[in-house]
């Protein structure tokens, strides 16, 4: 008997488990963007990691299905944002694409998918690397099971894949959280 799961079956596990927590909780991010993706880093080498991470199939979402990146932009420029997580993201990146550039002479972006695993678990094995792949995992499930007033699950395509059937009223872009959290402060400021 096989005890290995694999990256989609363990996500697909926690985020049936997360689906049962509000949405609200899940996901601490700012107002929607778009999720294109610039050809410039960081935000290149995090789309194509978030790919790697949670690829589409033909019967699930993947990343830039669910608009992770523009998810993860959101959550990265909101009011509320850790800086110091921030920095940590984007110092990830050229981590990356360092041990990319000494194990094969490419940056992330330009690797097989194959190397792209191999970097990543090399990556993985340090706690550095183990935090920030963690944190990039925790934003994919949030992109999944977010609002998509936030940013990502464009259309509930993460709550249809899993079944999920979300809270109601949904809010609107008045009632976003940090929306919310800047009226009452103000309130209180008076």
């Amino acid at each position: 008997m096989n005890n290995y799961m694999d990256r989609r079956t363990f996500i697909t596990l926690v985020a049936s488990i997360s689906a049962t927590y509000p949405a609200s909780l899940l996901s601490q991010s700012a107002a929607a963007s778009a999720n294109s993706i610039p050809s410039n880093d960081p935000w290149h080498t995090l789309a194509s990691v978030q790919e790697h991470l949670f690829p589409a199939t033909e019967h699930s979402p993947g990343a830039n299905d669910i608009q992770a990146l523009g998810f993860l932009k959101n959550m990265l420029n909101a009011p509320d944002a850790d800086e110091e997580e921030r920095n940590f993201i984007h110092n990830g990146v050229n981590w990356l694409n360092d041990m990319a550039r000494k194990n094969h002479n490419a940056v992330f972006t330009q690797l097989n998918e194959t190397n792209k695993e191999k970097v990543l678990r090399q990556i993985e094995q340090s706690q550095a690397g183990e935090r920030w792949l963690s944190i990039l995992l925790t934003y994919l499930i949030e992109a999944l099971l977010s609002d998509p007033v936030y940013g990502g699950n464009p259309d509930g395509i993460g709550w249809k894949w899993l079944e999920h059937q979300p809270g109601f009223p949904l809010p609107g872009t008045d009632k976003m959280y940090y929306k919310i959290n800047s009226q009452t402060f103000n309130r209180t400021k008076s």
